[in-house]
């Protein structure tokens, strides 16, 4: 069977080395083209490139799909099955109905809940318990295709983004496998359309700190936005992020944000309902420190009644 893989970050790239670990043979990557990244610009390749690259498989790094050079392409190469994770562009219509046995996708969560771009942040931000991986077809909705197998995986209280991944990734891994090698005869269900739901792209505007929503909802907030964009807030002329933290339910009269008690076991700062003990900062430049290594340099940032914004 001649297989392509399609996939971008670090989610992918784990995909993609789990399928050479089990010498499933990849003829060519489809990955994004090199782009500009963190404060310097300076041009980097994908995780999956990175992959692709140290195995000595082909690689193909179209910015669009939609052009007679890529059509052309993807006739050249006959796949059989493309397996697609994360990989991040439109893929149009005449190149899904390509391979003989479609579009493989991995997809983060249960479908149909959370369909689209954030799956694994939607489903922290929204409090769920349970999320998991499903191995789909893809058609031309977004996450809509029919469903070969799901895999269940619990959500932890303390979960974040990076923690929940990495089992995702695991069992995500497992999955494809079982599909691949039994993919001549799996019929897959269609999903409905009960209890779909949808899970927009995350940008860096969400990830600022409003002190007026429940020490819940923020907790969930800097659990979801851990790698990235990371919650934060500012105290004074400096923007602190806030990389982990726990709600407690005591009642205050103080106004959101003010910082309530201050010690090496934690900042807890009013919330509009309970208290948020902050457990995790980063000052703008340095490195991620524990409330008590804070205290030693920084303390003078963190006076009782002072007051973060919202």
């Amino acid at each position: 069977m001649k297989i392509i893989f399609a996939g971008s970050p670090d989610f992918a790239a784990k995909h993609l080395s789990a399928l050479i670990e089990a010498q499933v043979k990849i003829a060519a990557v489809l990955t994004q083209p090199d782009k500009p990244t963190g404060r310097g610009k300076k041009v980097a390749a994908t995780p999956v490139k990175e992959v692709a690259l140290r195995h000595g498989i082909s690689l193909y790094q179209p910015s669009s799909l939609k052009t007679e050079e890529t059509l052309n392409w993807f006739r050249s190469m006959a796949p059989d099955v493309v397996i697609d994770v994360a990989y991040g562009l439109i893929i149009p219509k005449t190149i899904l109905a390509m391979p003989h046995f479609g579009f493989l996708n991995v997809h983060p969560s249960l479908l149909p809940r959370w369909r689209g771009a954030a799956p694994i942040q939607q489903a922290i931000l929204a409090g769920d318990t349970e999320t998991g991986v499903s191995i789909m077809r893809l058609d031309e909705g977004i996450d809509t295709g029919p469903v070969f197998l799901q895999r269940r995986c619990l959500i932890d209280r303390k979960d974040t983004t990076a923690s929940l991944s990495e089992r995702l990734i695991k069992i995500g891994c497992e999955a494809l496998l079982k599909v691949l090698a039994n993919l001549a005869t799996l019929n897959p269900v269609t999903q409905t359309e009960a209890g779909a739901c949808y899970a927009p792209k995350i940008d860096k505007t969400m990830a600022r700190l409003n002190w007026q929503e429940s020490a819940e909802i923020l907790d969930r907030k800097i659990r979801a936005f851990n790698p990235w964009p990371v919650a934060h807030s500012v105290l004074g002329n400096e923007v602190i992020r806030i990389w982990e933290a726990e709600p407690r339910e005591e009642k205050t009269t103080a106004a959101e944000g003010t910082i309530l008690n201050c010690d090496q076991n934690g900042i807890e700062v009013v919330t509009g309902k309970g208290l948020l003990r902050l457990l995790k900062l980063q000052f703008a430049g340095g490195k991620i420190l524990s409330i008590a290594d804070i205290l030693n340099s920084k303390k003078k940032f963190f006076i009782t009644h002072s007051r973060f914004e919202s």
